[in-house]
């Protein structure tokens, strides 16, 4: 493997778990505010 390959490879890593995680708090907030508008917990 060259180093260009490697290193994109390297980085490409954090950038999906990044993703993944933006993913996870805005579904939080969306369920979160649901909850609220439906008098309901979050738990």
């Amino acid at each position: 493997m060259n180093e260009l390959s490697l290193s994109a490879y390297i980085l490409v890593w954090p950038a999906i778990a990044a993703l993944i995680l933006l993913m996870l708090i805005v579904s939080v907030i969306r369920d979160y505010r649901a909850a609220k508008e439906n008098g309901e917990d979050l738990v």
